[in-house]
């Protein structure tokens, strides 16, 4: 199914400005963010992110695909719902995300 609204963002990688990935992203409704040429901080966030998947939930192998998925999505839950950010101002995402659209409902309603 589509995912409307997701940004996928990653570096300038081969493998993401390839047509092949772009057509996928458009058929699911992705829309895709580069991170500028040679800037290490545009990237920053999501290295972070990477690194903290692979050290909190990779520590060994995983006995099934089914395993997999599912400690990857309960990881996944956990670090959008409940785990915070210091480049959120310490709230979680969707803290930060609930924050941000109240404060642009006000300033619609303004």
């Amino acid at each position: 199914g589509r995912v409307d609204g997701v940004i996928f963002h990653a570096d300038r990688g081969s493998q993401y400005t390839s047509a092949a990935f772009a057509q996928v992203s458009d058929y699911f409704g992705i829309r895709r963010s580069m991170g500028r040429v040679g800037s290490s901080y545009d990237n920053a966030l999501a290295e972070s992110f990477w690194q903290g998947l692979k050290r909190e939930t990779m520590q060994e192998a995983f006995a099934t695909v089914r395993q997999a998925r599912l400690e990857i999505f309960q990881w996944l839950t956990y670090y959008n719902a409940r785990r915070r950010h210091s480049s959120l101002g310490y709230l979680s995402p969707a803290e930060f995300e609930q924050q941000h659209q109240r404060e642009r409902k006000l300033t619609l309603a303004a």
